[in-house]
């Protein structure tokens, strides 16, 4: 089978190396050994993103001053903006959202889209998570707008083009469409997408929540063409206490809350935390130095060197979920196992990120969370009862699921422990 649709382990050398660079890899300082597998709760933190942060916030200086700190502070906010930008984003043009969270940064662009341009619809999806979809129903009934809710294939677990195109007419205002499933981890075909909803309506405003695809591949908003895009460091081995988003030239010219004497683009209201930006670019400087392994030239811009190094990191993980779902001839996989589900389960590891839900007959999903832990594996159970869960479950067809999310420092053998465990509980 060609390599690229199973993936591609890093050698064991550089998985080594790499493993050295994050906090807490296989244990918890207080409970002991424990396999991670919920980064997509929040990942396993890159030690130097960490530590960075510390560093910089220790010092009591004021970025808006004119000291040779503050200048060292503006560097770093500078090279922050660029990251998050030019290089993870892709933008060649466009501004910087920053927030507490990446929710307040999606509730931030739906409400200037949906308050300030004309038309009497929005669109969106209903698999999203509730920052967006809330975002979009709470604006629409705020601003008395209709809302219009594209549904997901429940045979595949992806929204199919068509369904979001026939929803858009002349008088939508936005479209908000998810980039990959926080419960499945399959990745939307943002492209087909996004060509068909402009087909309907050529300047339609886009915007695409990214928090959960960023750690695991890569989003072009410039081919995307689309006008703003979220995501959150803390689920990309870096810091809480932000999220960023990428808005385009137009989106910043609509009115949004600033100071009245700054420009369009800039977003920000006070004083932004530099340690934070210094906290993201450490992450870029790690995907980067990854990509430098495969890289021939010394002259890779920095969006190249990133692009190779989460090329690095695809393939890793598609690997993994090859052998999460298939095993080996030691441990069945997940999709061979007796009394084991893995549910929407598409068959493209290619448009798959490495998230899996799961469920084993005959069990509860919570309390498989908590027999999972007994043994040592942190997971995540989603269920129909929880308000963050409901809607996107029982858009695919599902009450309750297991969200399993490795990440690529993992290891085969991390992966074999969990197919043992997850056997041993099915036949329990």
């Amino acid at each position: 089978m060609d390599n690229y649709k199973i993936g591609k382990l890093m050698d064991v050398e550089l998985l080594a190396e790499l493993r050295e660079k994050f906090a807490f890899l296989d244990y918890d300082p207080d409970y002991g050994e424990r396999l991670f597998f919920d980064n997509s709760g929040g990942s396993i933190r890159l030690k130097e993103a960490i530590q960075v942060r510390e560093k910089i916030d220790l010092l009591p200086d004021c970025p808006e001053r004119y000291h040779l700190r503050a200048v060292d502070f503006n560097n770093i906010m500078e090279k922050g903006t660029n990251d998050v930008l030019n290089v993870i984003f892709g933008a060649k043009s466009g501004s910087l959202i920053t927030e507490l969270t990446a929710s307040q940064a999606m509730f931030n662009m739906v409400a200037t889209i949906i308050e300030n341009v004309k038309g009497e619809n929005a669109v969106t999806t209903n698999i999203e998570h509730p920052s967006s979809y809330d975002a979009v129903e709470f604006y629409c009934k705020k601003n008395n707008k209709e809302l219009r809710v594209a549904e997901a294939n429940k045979d595949t677990g992806f929204v199919d083009p068509e369904a979001i195109a026939e929803k858009i007419d002349e008088n939508t205002i936005l479209l908000s469409v998810i980039a990959s499933s926080n419960i499945s981890g399959n990745i939307m075909d943002l492209e087909k997408i996004i060509k068909a909803a402009r087909a309907k309506k050529p300047n339609l405003y886009i915007i695409v929540d990214a928090v959960q695809h960023m750690p695991h591949g890569t989003l072009d908003v410039e081919k995307l063409g689309i006008d703003g895009a979220n995501f959150a460091p803390y689920k990309f081995m870096a810091s809480r206490g932000i999220g960023f988003a990428y808005v385009s030239s137009r989106l910043s010219k609509l009115p949004h809350n600033k100071l009245i004497a700054k420009e369009d683009s800039v977003w920000e209201l006070g004083s932004p935390t530099p340690a934070l930006f210094a906290s993201i670019s450490a992450v870029v400087d790690y995907v980067c130095w990854l990509g430098s392994k495969d890289s021939e030239s010394q002259n890779d811009s920095r969006r190249s060197l990133y692009l190779k190094g989460m090329e690095k990191i695809i393939l890793h993980e598609r690997a993994l979920l090859h052998r999460l779902l298939e095993g080996s001839e030691k441990i069945e996989g997940l999709r061979h196992m007796d009394k084991v589900n893995v549910f929407a389960d598409y068959p493209d590891l290619i448009k798959r990120d490495l998230i899996v839900a799961i469920g084993i007959d005959g069990k509860d999903c919570e309390q498989l969370r908590k027999d999972y832990q007994e043994k040592g594996v942190t997971v995540y159970e989603r269920v129909n009862t929880s308000v963050y869960s409901k809607r996107i479950l029982e858009a695919i067809g599902l009450t309750g699921a297991i969200r399993v999310s490795p990440f690529h420092c993992h290891t085969v053998d991390e992966i074999d422990k969990f197919l043992y465990i997850t056997k041993e509980l099915a036949n329990s």
